[in-house]
């Protein structure tokens, strides 16, 4: 019986040395913005992804519907949060938000796509627009153009 006892306890202590719980992955995001429009909006950008040390180039497009008026350029800064693997960066992102820029202004967006990444950004935008509208933003990373951090 003792023996029995030992022999689990020792399973027990085993199995919880090598049990982790998987944890995903945060990356930090710089993108440049150009918008414009009026009720619809449309807009794109570049920017890069630092992620697990090295950083990866991508593409920004996106469409907006509703209250949009003018044009803006963004320069936003944040982080992407809950990435399991690189893939799951690239994809259409929903986001709602509202912003107004009058020559120099704030912006800050918060972005969610299907696979579960949430794109947190700010920084400051320059031109004039005002908008309060629903947004749908494709990212396309370019993995082949990728730099050690």
């Amino acid at each position: 019986m003792r023996n029995r006892l030992w022999i689990g306890l020792a399973a027990i202590a085993m199995t919880a040395g090598v049990a982790q719980p998987s944890q995903a992955a945060i990356g930090t995001v710089r993108v440049t913005v150009a918008k414009a429009g009026f009720v619809v909006g449309a807009g794109g950008g570049r920017g890069v992804l630092t992620f697990r040390h090295r950083s990866y180039p991508f593409t920004v497009q996106g469409l907006s519907v509703g209250l949009t008026a003018g044009a803006s350029v963004s320069k936003l800064v944040g982080s992407a949060r809950y990435i399991n693997e690189l893939s799951d960066f690239s994809g259409t992102y929903s986001v709602v938000g509202a912003g107004v820029a009058l020559v120099g202004g704030v912006g800050g967006v918060q972005l969610r796509n299907a696979k579960g990444v949430t794109i947190t950004l700010e920084g400051p935008k320059g031109g004039f627009e005002l908008s309060a509208n629903i947004t749908k933003v494709i990212i396309a990373l370019d993995q082949s153009r990728s730099t050690p951090d």
